[in-house]
């Protein structure tokens, strides 16, 4: 017999993003709600994405930032224009630019948690970031250098490495994976003096990589977002379609167990995997959080680190998939993305906190994560994003996390491609 939910009681949200469209204003709702309304919604669970099709031809460069992209940002830089040629300064300055990097690649890189041990696991991801770094100077400067020292640090790896060991192993390859074919696709694509060992490079990623990431994770869901997209950029770059509809499928439930909206009901959507059938375990699961409001993270109670780094995998695998022909921006993973960014924003502002959201205590430090996102929903939709503009703004240029975040200032920066 269906269950009828009772009426859950509503209180306006403090809303940082708007539509410029009058909308609705944002709900909260407390785990107070009906008992109903949570059998209905245990019951249901989270509503299935649907099928994901990847598309009958791939884009190339089609990795977070596209060849249009990559256009603008070099004419730009070229013509001394701000943001871009101050980002373009700040990047080249780094010392992932540096042309005397000497890579270092290890056959097993195992990482602890906290990455203790770090047996390779900073070199990893640095040369990976450098690697990224080197083809964008290439694209904007023309100097073959920057292409060889790219093509360098990839084949250096792809000779050497077999495997992620230890606790870390899944994000860590979550985070180097990440970057590494944003790196292949430019040069690929794009340098015309030939890579010879692009195809080992390419099965390094199919043998060492893809595997670890593929199937997902069921740690706090920056470890998925960030695997997931690991495996989107993978399989762009090797054209595998159906590595590309798995890891975009799982992507999506992730991303809807990861991002509150008032439309999800009483309590977040849950991955059917990690088995958060009472409201004890999703408020758990939550950091303790007992209250949701739109725009809530899992983490956002952790701290905005951690936030930062799944809102970061969101955007990224968000433009992947729109440069690839489906553009998610218009479904929910475009409004989570928004109301994340808004939420956040606020407070990494220096918003007053309320005693409801984590105890009335934040643990700050979002990271230059808000520029993809932005531009998509801002620039080309024209979202009014108010809080998550100004951050932006002050944040610029946007440099790396040193994880698998970088320049996306210069690449993405109010670029309407």
């Amino acid at each position: 017999m269906p269950v009828t939910p009772t009426p859950v009681p509503v209180t306006p949200t403090p809303v940082s993003a708007t539509r410029r469209r009058p909308g609705r204003p944002a709900l909260l709702l407390t785990v107070a709600a009906s008992t109903a309304a949570l059998v209905v919604g245990f019951l249901s669970g989270p509503a299935a994405p649907r099928a994901e099709a990847a598309p009958a031809t791939f884009t190339h460069p089609g990795v977070t930032v596209s060849r249009g992209q990559l256009d603008f940002a070099r004419a730009q830089v070229t013509a001394g224009a701000q943001p871009w040629k101050g980002a373009y300064d700040q990047m080249t300055a780094s010392g992932y630019a540096s042309l005397s990097r000497t890579a270092k690649p290890r056959a097993t890189v195992e990482c602890g948690s906290y990455s203790n041990p770090d047996n390779g696991c900073t070199d990893e991801r640095e040369d990976a970031i450098a690697a990224y770094t080197d083809a964008l100077a290439w694209y904007i400067t023309r100097d073959e250098r920057y292409a060889k020292k790219s093509i360098e640090l990839m084949d250096a790896w792809s000779g050497t490495i077999t495997s992620h060991t230890n606790s870390n192993a899944p994000l860590q390859t979550g985070w180097a994976g990440s970057s590494w074919p944003k790196a292949a696709e430019i040069i690929k694509y794009t340098y015309t003096g030939g890579w010879t060992n692009s195809g080992r490079f390419a099965t390094m990623l199919r043998n060492v990589y893809l595997p670890q990431v593929i199937n997902g994770s069921n740690s706090n869901g920056n470890w998925e977002l960030s695997m997931m997209e690991a495996a989107v950029g993978i399989s762009v770059f090797l054209e595998d379609k159906t590595s590309y509809d798995k890891a975009l499928a799982k992507f999506r439930t992730r991303t809807a167990a990861y991002v509150y909206l008032a439309s999800d009901g009483a309590v977040p959507r849950t991955v059917p995997s990690q088995n958060l059938d009472t409201t004890a375990k999703i408020v758990s699961y939550w950091q303790g959080q007992s209250t949701f409001v739109t725009g809530l993270t899992q983490e956002t109670c952790r701290d905005f680190t951690h936030t930062g780094y799944g809102i970061s995998a969101i955007s990224h695998i968000a433009e992947t998939s729109r440069i690839q022909g489906q553009d998610l921006y218009g479904t929910d993973v475009g409004e989570r993305l928004r109301q994340a960014l808004g939420f956040q924003s606020t407070y990494q502002r220096g918003g007053a906190v309320p005693s409801w959201l984590c105890g009335g205590s934040l643990n700050l430090g979002l990271g230059p994560v808000t520029e993809v996102g932005y531009n998509a929903l801002h620039n080309r939709l024209g979202i009014a994003m108010t809080n998550t503009q100004a951050l932006t703004e002050q944040n610029r240029p946007a440099g790396s996390n040193n994880l698998f975040v970088a320049w996306e200032t210069l690449t993405h920066g109010d670029n309407p491609n």
